[in-house]
């Protein structure tokens, strides 16, 4: 085999270019900067969610235009509104390559006081939302025999249950249930399913948990002895993305956790 240039190699082996990617959720500090890699990467992205102010922010740091990035609001949890984005993409940009489900909602509550509202509410979000979104957008390249990429947003509660979360940790875990099952599901109709599982990152939804009490356990936990950064979710995503660099990984739960949750004692 011969032996080609590095730069070329890489580029070819990560590059997204005139792929488009959808991400639920992407007006939050993760997929916002996931998205960024992505759009680094040649692809254009739509972030859907329901603030258009948090999506502009995104937008103006990327110094992006609507050819390459657009804004969409859409209330997950409504099947009707998940069913909208995909016209509305396919209008803007002409096909769908690559699905992030990433929205997410993690209210702390001892366990006694957790009411069938919230429980509903953290379901609902976390792990129903990604069910219809998978099955719409699934339906959809199946019927057109079209390869796509679902990355659905794991979490390390869905590794090792995590105090005051338990319903988070619930959905966190049927998530990756599901992403197992559909990656067996769609193997053979050329779309991957994974599972993308961060450790701790201080992000908006966590925010309230993350007392000094906590961080000290976290530390306590993490080899690396500190929170991961947004931008060290970019390459998880961009192999997961890629039609060549993940082209045989599918029904993965890949963890970006500092050495969390490889270390018992």
């Amino acid at each position: 085999m011969e032996r080609q240039d590095p730069g070329k190699y890489y580029k070819t082996l990560f590059d997204l270019e005139n792929r488009v990617a959808v991400i639920i959720g992407g007006t939050g500090v993760l997929c916002g900067e996931m998205g960024w890699g992505l759009l680094q990467a040649g692809a254009r992205v739509v972030l859907v969610g329901r603030n258009k102010e948090k999506a502009d922010h995104h937008f103006q740091r990327w110094r992006c235009t609507a050819d390459d990035a657009r804004f969409l609001k859409a209330d997950v949890t409504r099947r009707d509104q998940i069913a909208q984005i995909i016209p509305q993409v396919l209008d803007w940009y002409g096909r769908i390559d690559i699905w992030i489900n990433g929205a997410t909602v993690a209210p702390p509550a001892p366990y006694f006081e957790i009411t069938d509202e919230q429980f509903k509410s953290v379901i609902d979000v976390n792990l129903k939302a990604v069910y219809m979104a998978c099955q719409i957008i699934g339906k959809h390249w199946v019927e057109r025999k079209e390869k796509g990429c679902i990355i659905n947003m794991s979490s390390m509660a869905a590794v090792r249950p995590l105090s005051r979360t338990f319903i988070y940790s619930l959905a966190k875990a049927g998530l990756v249930n599901l992403t197992q099952n559909l990656a067996r599901e769609w193997a053979t109709d050329g779309i991957r399913v994974n599972a993308l599982c961060p450790g701790f990152f201080p992000a908006e939804q966590n925010r309230a948990i993350l007392d000094a009490q906590r961080v000290e356990a976290i530390m306590r936990q993490t080899p690396m002895d500190r929170f991961g950064e947004p931008e060290e979710l970019i390459g998880a995503t961009l192999l997961l993305a890629s039609e060549q660099a993940g082209s045989f990984i599918t029904g993965s739960n890949l963890v970006v956790d500092g050495g969390f949750s490889a270390m018992a004692i």
